[in-house]
């Protein structure tokens, strides 16, 4: 693969992402692992903050590029091979916490109720000031710790929506769920997250952070 297909645009990415798609399904083993490459970090990443474990994160991403390759005839090229790929990483992360929660009731917030569809969509920026910017250390730990407290379906939105950067479309593609759910759970996300953070930053007469430092604090992109 020619060193420019690394610093594609999203468009051409995409398009990139067919051609090897195209290839791997003819049988060419490394243009899957070309594919690998590219999104392994990414699945890494995402894995990391779905299972707070980076051993079972490991295994996430490696059973989620296994099915990958196993199931890449099922993949239908109307969506982008991203957006299907993060779906199974979800997935896989999804199951792992099935397992450790095996004995544990599913949260009733999992589940999209009709009051759901009340809820304010437009969600304010969480306008931090200068200040609170350089505790991103000790803010990463904080929030690692309560986004564990989240329940699996809203860390999942949490994570691709304001960490991994997906738009409302992609993440309700990636998640099979409609817009309107996607926003209600990114609310309930922002607004049990920001609730749970509000002694610590209350503690420190500072401002609550906006979502583009919550997406550094957390784990910087790579």
């Amino acid at each position: 693969m020619s060193p420019e297909s690394t610093h594609l645009a999203p468009a051409d990415r995409s398009l990139d992402d067919m051609v090897l798609v195209h290839a791997a399904k003819a049988g060419d083993i490394g243009a899957f692992e070309a594919l690998v490459n590219r999104y392994d970090a990414r699945a890494l990443r995402m894995a990391q903050h779905l299972v707070h474990n980076l051993h079972d994160a490991e295994d996430v991403v490696q059973e989620a590029f296994l099915k990958a390759f196993q199931h890449l005839d099922q993949f239908r090229e109307d969506a982008k091979f991203s957006t299907w790929l993060i779906r199974i990483v979800v997935n896989q992360g999804l199951m792992m916490l099935r397992k450790r929660r095996a004995t544990r009731e599913v949260p009733a917030e999992d589940k999209l109720g009709p009051e759901d569809e009340h809820l304010p969509l437009d969600i304010a920026d969480w306008a931090p000031n200068p200040e609170q910017l350089y505790r991103a250390v000790e803010l990463r730990l904080i929030l690692r710790k309560t986004l564990q407290a989240l329940s699996p379906a809203l860390k999942t939105v949490f994570v691709l929506r304001d960490i991994e950067g997906l738009s409302l479309e992609e993440t309700a593609d990636a998640l099979e769920l409609t817009v309107t759910a996607v926003k209600a759970r990114s609310l309930r996300a922002r607004l049990q997250l920001r609730e749970r953070l509000s002694a610590y930053f209350h503690d420190e007469k500072q401002g609550e952070p906006d979502s583009a430092s919550l997406d550094s604090a957390v784990l910087p992109r790579s």
